[in-house]
């Protein structure tokens, strides 16, 4: 069925032109303010540039018009420059018939002949296990993909691993000297909790080093570059890069015990990738266009050698993309990257990167650069920029003690899970497994609602006693209004084939209103690449319909239209909430 918002806008038009010999290309139709009565709200301000009449009088006449012209406004009201119209409780059970029993609500189908988006996210180092800035950086990502993908978009997941490298290479130096043939099976230890063990244990031994340096004599600043083990470590880089077998060989076993310890993070935390890059594979690219770039004169070559963009005129800097020695530098490869990928991926004509705010500046130059080199795509690039997130000091440290270890994390949140779901007590008929999936599923909710519940952009201070509270706009309050919702379905049985009444309770109209946003909230979700949009839509629905739940008997009613109706409008909020959730990456449990 058509929008009514469509259907109200075209009215408006006819209206001004035949009433008023006007011809209007836009009519701003809104959701109405809770505080006036009404469905459906024109902004008149914008019409008054085009008709000079008093805003009360117009209103009026087009209120008037558009009660005679659409069947479904049955009222109107004008206050102010607003015209509020009622709409019809006829069309709002359509609406609800053109929805019902469709579990893909709000998803909409896949445009095969549309360009893809390729969504790149967590893209961690290889020397040390994933940390909570790595699952903000997951949960955005994967949640922004799942909303690319429900706007109709085909999207490719992927990551870019920095597989490579001086740090790198300190982890594997630290093993080979002190590890002696330490496993992840002979230690119990996952493997990138392992390798990270050596990175910190190198660290260690960097500082000890240091300090007997400055202890003979040696100025700090010398200290740093002389200590024995640094330099050590950039021989392996140098072996590493010469192709040496042995160093290649541990490089390899040691990124594959890291490999294997991040994928059971990924499982552990709901989020995939349809293909990997590797720093190891990328960091020569990039060089063969900026020998292009330089016959185009979009670099210039400094006497010593190297290769630079002047941006200042685009209000930026000047930009180095080729080190004087030949080598490349992290623009460079995030150039060639970009360029390979959608020599992969065809279809590909946009990138989101999800990066930390830190990396804001380097965005908006590698972005300019491949504009100036003349990619089309190159328009549709988009950084995915996120604030930090703290913890309440001294909460869930680390074994370091300086970074949230990703694990770690989720585990207490499972624990704190289980803890308050305890004491609620109404676990009697859970088994033991069907609890710790409940737990895990309630932790994690907790966890991901609260993060992707913030605008990306803002710093976010994650409390993990306030995100698993079971009121409140958290999580585990939305799954526990779905789980509620699902008892209520168990003891209705199966749905009758009743017709529906003939009138809507008012709270059972906001509630359509608040189901007929969700595809748009999707949408708009996908053009701003913001879950939090979802996330507080969601929220807004449970709100409404729990004060719906409270205060209508559903099952108990005696009238069988209006029963069922209920049962089915209950359904489809479950529907709706489960939906929304998966945009999220979050689980709807059956039973809480």
């Amino acid at each position: 069925m058509q929008p009514m918002e469509i259907l109200i806008q075209q009215a408006v038009k006819t209206a001004c032109k035949q009433r008023f010999q006007v011809e209007i290309d836009q009519v701003d139709v809104q959701p109405t303010k809770s505080d006036f009565e009404g469905d459906l709200t024109v902004i008149l301000f914008p019409l008054l540039k085009y008709i000079k009449k008093n805003p009360q009088v117009l209103g009026e006449e087009i209120g008037a018009y558009l009660v005679k012209e659409i069947e479904a406004v049955e009222g109107f009201n004008v206050i102010k420059g607003f015209l509020n119209l009622t709409i019809s409780d006829a069309y709002f059970f359509n609406f609800f018939k053109s929805i019902q029993g469709n579990s893909h609500f709000g998803i909409a189908p896949t445009d095969k002949n549309a360009p893809a988006v390729m969504v790149e996210y967590s893209s961690p180092n290889t020397n040390k296990p994933l940390h909570l800035g790595h699952i903000r950086n997951n949960l955005l990502g994967y949640s922004v993909a799942e909303i690319l993908k429900a706007s109709g978009k085909k999207v490719y997941k992927t990551q870019i691993i920095n597989d490579r490298g001086i740090h790198i290479c300190k982890s594997m130096l630290a093993w080979e000297k002190f590890g002696a043939g330490e496993t992840p099976e002979s230690s119990g230890l996952k493997g990138d909790k392992l390798v990270g063990k050596y990175y910190v244990l190198f660290d260690q031994k960097y500082k000890a080093q240091i300090g007997e340096l400055i202890d003979k004599g040696l100025p700090e600043e010398e200290a740093k570059k002389q200590a024995p083990i640094l330099l050590e470590a950039q021989k392996m880089l140098q072996l590493w890069e010469a192709g040496d077998p042995d160093t290649v060989s541990l490089w390899k076993m040691m990124n594959g015990w890291v490999y294997k310890g991040f994928e059971e993070t990924y499982k552990n935390l709901g989020v995939d990738f349809d293909n990997y890059y590797y720093e190891s594979d990328t960091y020569l690219l990039g060089k063969d266009v900026v020998q292009i770039g330089l016959e185009k004169g979009i670099f210039e070559k400094d006497p010593d050698g190297s290769v630079w963009i002047d941006l200042t005129g685009d209000g930026l800097d000047r930009k180095i993309v080729l080190r004087s020695d030949g080598t490349a530098v992290y623009m460079t490869q995030d150039i060639g990257t970009a360029i390979q990928r959608v020599k992969d991926h065809p279809d590909v004509k946009g990138m989101v990167y999800t990066v930390g705010n830190e990396q804001d500046y380097h965005f908006k130059v590698l972005f300019l650069i491949l504009k100036k080199l003349g990619f089309d795509w190159a328009e549709n690039l988009f950084h995915l920029s996120y604030g930090m997130v703290d913890l309440p000091s001294g909460k869930m440290k680390s074994r370091e003690g300086t970074v949230v270890d990703a694990d770690d994390l989720m585990d207490e949140m499972t624990r704190s899970a289980a803890t308050i779901t305890e004491e609620l007590g109404k676990l009697d008929d859970f088994d033991e497994t069907q609890k710790q999936e409940l737990f895990r599923s309630i932790g994690l909710a907790a966890l991901k609602y609260y993060i992707l519940k913030v605008d990306p952009k803002k710093r976010i201070l994650f409390d993990p006693k306030e995100s698993i509270d079971f009121q409140g706009n958290t999580g585990p309050f939305i799954q526990y209004t779905y789980a509620r919702i699902q008892s209520v379905l168990r003891k209705a049985g199966k749905i009758s084939e009743s017709p529906f009444p003939n009138t809507l309770d008012p709270r059972e109209k906001e509630i359509l209103k608040t189901l007929r946003a969700f595809p748009k909230t999707v949408q708009e979700a996908a053009e701003q690449f913001s879950p939090a949009l979802v996330a507080n839509y969601v929220y807004e629905l449970v709100k409404i319909y729990n004060s719906y739940y409270q205060a209508v008997p559903i099952l108990s009613t005696e009238e069988p239209a209006v029963r069922n109706f209920r049962v089915q409008l209950s359904q489809t909020v479950g529907v709706t909430i489960q939906n929304a959730f998966g945009l999220l990456g979050i689980s709807v449990p059956q039973r809480m």
